[in-house]
């Protein structure tokens, strides 16, 4: 019997289709043997294999055990920031200037985002945006977007009212200034991310900042915490600076050179106050202004704090220290007559003028009645070295010591470079350049009995000693010329404040342009001190280009300085020092016609 014998027939299935039964045991294919390294080669891959897998697991395991630990906690673990508060800014008195406040800030995940259209068009419309703009910022990241920072409690509860899921808040802190423009440019302002930007919150930026702590927590996937690991740090909040300036002060300078800037039709105008005593920046104000708190469409003129930032030829300003000197050297006396007639001098060829002849006047006279002729006629019998040295020692062409940023050094150039009509022309005020405050600081060396005083923008009630410029008695001659300058007769009448004795200098100068000066634009300025015989205070005051008719700091400018002057020392407590009839009638009197 053959194999196909032991086969056996049975009926085929209902498919249509047989099976054989076939003896597997006896295939040739079977019966044919396997070569002994094909089979070693199995063995030797699966152990290759296992041998992979286990120096993998001790190099997880062991070798980069903490960085894969590292990788796994970033996936559940975070650190989230405790933000310090920021230090509040404060004034001499205490009243706040800047303060943080917690605000909300509203953030999404934008893959979690479900709004529909309704839903996002709400959205949109409470965060103060377009649909678009809206899409545009959730398509940023897949993971964090914010969508609005630092919003009004209110508008945060709405947002949150309506339930969407991936719209989550946060608690930041807010920067408020409550004297708003008043003070902008002495406080500045703090970006969104609580950064001094400008003013005393960047020049303070490390003190204000504080520290900010930190806290180790588990999410889930949602986002939520589900518990604290390790230990929290907790924030170190920041310090507060007390500054020198007194709100009341500042507010009443700012709305006055503000009133003078708009009834003048000028460009802007600054003021700064000075305590005579401690050196203390009582007010800078500057016009225009911002809102710290709305920087939305400002320009550089707004920002840019004049009083620090700005230079200018000072003009018939300069006239006391040529005469001061002039007698500390002992080359005239007060009562020193000089001849000014025929009202212009001729220095190397050119003519310099007054603005009309005043025949034989005495040094004090020329001070009083503001005479080129009479200044330079002092000025040039000096050597060029004698007046860069005085006027370098008063401040001029030197950076203000004073802890804020942007403030500016001048012009004054080395001595050996002048010509003779260049010295003569720096006598009264062409040729050189100062700012405001380096102004207002230089005249406390006759404020305070020749000695120049530093000035501070930080508090520092106690007195500090100055460096000794002028004897006492040629600072004290000096005021007396100055209290002339206020006077009938003098170029300032409009000076006078209403209860106390003044003494100050006007200047007015053409505005530089190009490389020479403009016929019809002027500068305007007033720099001050009262009570005269006991200074307390030294005032100065720029008005730029003003076009309403007027431009002698007489009539611009001086107006400023007896306002702010009278406002200032009732609120500093100084009793008034003389009778204010006779100062009714003075406040009449027409001012001498000033030369510049």
């Amino acid at each position: 019997m053959n194999w196909l014998d032991g086969m056996v027939k049975k009926k085929p299935p209902p498919g249509g289709s047989s099976v054989r039964s076939v003896n597997y045991a006896s295939s040739p294919l079977l019966a044919s043997k396997t070569p002994p390294w094909r089979s070693k080669l199995l063995v030797a891959m699966v152990g290759l294999g296992f041998a992979v897998l286990i120096g993998r697991a001790a190099y997880v395991q062991i070798v980069g055990q903490s960085f894969f630990l590292k990788q796994g906690e970033i996936r559940y673990a975070r650190t989230l920031e405790l933000p310090a508060s920021r230090g509040r800014i404060i004034d001499r008195n205490g009243l706040i200037l800047a303060a943080s406040i917690p605000s909300p800030s509203l953030w999404a995940i934008p893959k979690d985002f479900d709004g529909d259209r309704p839903q996002r068009a709400r959205l949109a419309r409470l965060l103060g945006m377009t649909v678009k703009e809206l899409e545009a910022k959730l398509a940023d990241s897949p993971n964090f977007v914010w969508l609005r920072r630092q919003v009004d409690e209110q508008l945060a509860k709405d947002v949150l009212s309506m339930g969407l899921k991936g719209v989550h808040q946060v608690r930041e802190y807010k920067r408020r200034y409550p004297e708003g423009e008043a003070a902008a440019h002495v406080v500045g302002f703090t970006n969104v991310e609580d950064k001094g930007q400008e003013g005393i919150e960047l020049a303070f930026q490390q003190d204000l900042s504080g520290r900010d702590g930190t806290r180790r927590v588990i999410k889930d996937r949602l986002g939520r915490i589900v518990e604290d690991i390790g230990e929290s740090v907790q924030p170190v909040d920041g310090r507060d600076i007390e500054l020198s300036i007194d709100s009341k002060v500042q507010f009443f300078a700012y709305q006055r050179i503000r009133d003078a800037v708009a009834e003048h039709k000028a460009q802007a105008g600054s003021v700064v106050v000075l305590d005579a005593q401690t050196g203390e920046v009582l007010a800078l104000a500057n016009y225009p202004s911002f809102t710290p708190a709305d920087r939305r469409n400002l320009t550089g003129g707004q920002l840019r704090n004049r009083a620090l930032t700005d230079t200018f030829e000072p003009g018939s300003t300069m006239k006391p220290f040529i005469a001061a000197w002039a007698m500390e050297t002992g080359r005239v006396t007060p009562n020193t007559v000089i001849q000014t007639a025929p009202g212009s001098i001729n220095i190397t060829g050119s003519t310099i003028r007054d603005a009309h002849p005043h025949g034989a006047l005495t040094v004090a006279e020329v001070i009083q009645k503001s005479s080129n002729v009479g200044t330079v006629k002092m000025a040039m019998q000096m050597q060029p070295r004698e007046m860069w040295e005085l006027f370098t020692q008063v401040g001029f062409g030197q950076k203000p010591q004073l802890a804020f940023p942007g403030a500016v050094t001048g012009r004054l150039r080395p001595y050996k470079t002048w010509r003779p009509i260049e010295q003569a022309t720096m006598s009264y005020g062409y040729g050189l350049s100062t700012s405001l405050f380096q102004l207002a600081r230089a005249y406390t060396v006759f404020a305070r009995d020749g000695e120049l005083i530093g000035a501070s923008l930080v508090k520092n009630p106690q007195p500090t000693g100055g460096m000794r410029v002028l004897s006492p008695k040629t600072a004290q001659a000096v005021r007396e010329m100055l209290f002339l300058a206020t006077s009938a007769g003098g170029t300032a009448p409009k000076a006078q404040a209403m209860g106390y004795s003044v003494g100050g200098k006007t200047g007015t100068a053409y505005k530089q342009e190009g490389k020479g000066y403009a016929d019809k634009k002027y500068r305007s300025w007033f720099v001050g001190m009262a009570p005269i015989h006991k200074p307390r205070i030294v005032v100065a005051v720029m008005v730029d280009e003003p076009s309403a008719g007027k431009y002698y700091g007489g009539d611009v400018a001086a107006p400023v300085f007896s306002e702010v002057v009278q406002q200032t020392l009732r609120t500093l407590g100084v009793p008034p020092d003389v009778d204010v009839r006779p100062q009714i009638v003075a406040h009449s009197i027409p001012a001498e016609e000033e030369s510049f």
